[in-house]
């Protein structure tokens, strides 16, 4: 069986051995960043989740 190698579908599927790709390292960094994010955004909402916006009423100068 032999295969015919100038079929416009094979060279759109042909890979260049120029052509850098991230690879296995680009999805390991691209996760670790996206966990990261994860991370800072729930320690924000919960430290966010302390304050006390309510304002407390500010009490009136003693005038002597």
């Amino acid at each position: 069986m032999t295969v015919n190698l100038h079929h416009p579908a094979v060279a759109i599927l042909a890979l260049d051995d120029n052509k850098v790709t991230p690879g296995v390292l680009g999805f390991i960094i691209f996760a670790v960043l996206g966990i990261g994010t994860w991370w800072i955004l729930k320690a924000m909402t919960r430290s966010l989740g302390r304050v006390n916006f309510v304002e407390q009423p500010e009490e009136p100068a003693e005038k002597n």
